[in-house]
C-alpha cells in the first residue's frame, strides 16, 4: 500500500541525497532502531506529544486484530484515553530489531509490558510489534505499525 511518503519517494529520481545510506548504512539502521525505542519510551513517559513526532501523518495503526487508523486517530479514540488511566507502565526484555530494504527500515520487537491502572488493575502481557519505517528528508518516521500481545506463558 503506497503512502504519501511513498510517493513522494517515487516522485523525485535525484539520489544523490541519500548517498550517506551508501556509506554509512549501520547509522541509518540505529537512527530507525532509535525510532522505535523513542515510541516505547514515550509510552513509559506517557507522553503523547513525543509519540506523534514519530509518526508519519498518513500513517496506519493496527492493534490486536484492529485497523485503528492513522496514529492521530488512534491517539484520539484508543490510546489517549487509555493514557490518563494508566499510572505505570514498564517494559521488561525488550527486543528491537531493523531490517533495511533502501530507504525503508522493517522492525519486530518482542517486549513484556506491565501496565498499573488508576483502578487498581494491573495489565502483564507478552506483546510482538512489527513496524515499516521510511527516511524522508533525514528523518525516519513509522508509516505502518502493528502490535498485539497476549497473557504470559507459564513458567
Amino acid at each position: 500500500m503506497a503512502t504519501a511518503a511513498h510517493a513522494q519517494h517515487a516522485g523525485h529520481g535525484d539520489h544523490s541525497a541519500h548517498s550517506a545510506q551508501i556509506a554509512a548504512p549501520d547509522a541509518l539502521t540505529q537512527q530507525a532502531q532509535a525510532v522505535l525505542v523513542a515510541y516505547r519510551d514515550a509510552l513509559v513517559a506517557r507522553d503523547e506529544a513525543a509519540m506523534r513526532t514519530l509518526f508519519a501523518a498518513d500513517s496506519l495503526v493496527f492493534e490486536n486484530g484492529k485497523a485503528e487508523g492513522t496514529f492521530a486517530q488512534y491517539m484520539e479514540h484508543h490510546l489517549g484515553p487509555e493514557l490518563g488511566e494508566i499510572t505505570e507502565f514498564t517494559f521488561t526484555n525488550p527486543t528491537v530489531n531493523i531490517r533495511m530494504a533502501g530507504h525503508v527500515a522493517f522492525g519486530h520487537e518482542t517486549y513484556r509490558y506491565r501496565i498499573a491502572l488508576t483502578d487498581g488493575r494491573v495489565i502483564e502481557r507478552d506483546g510482538v510489534a512489527t513496524s515499516v519505517l521510511t527516511h524522508e528528508a533525514g528523518t525516519w518516521k513509522i508509516v505502518q505499525y502493528h502490535s498485539s500481545s497476549r497473557a504470559p506463558s507459564p513458567n
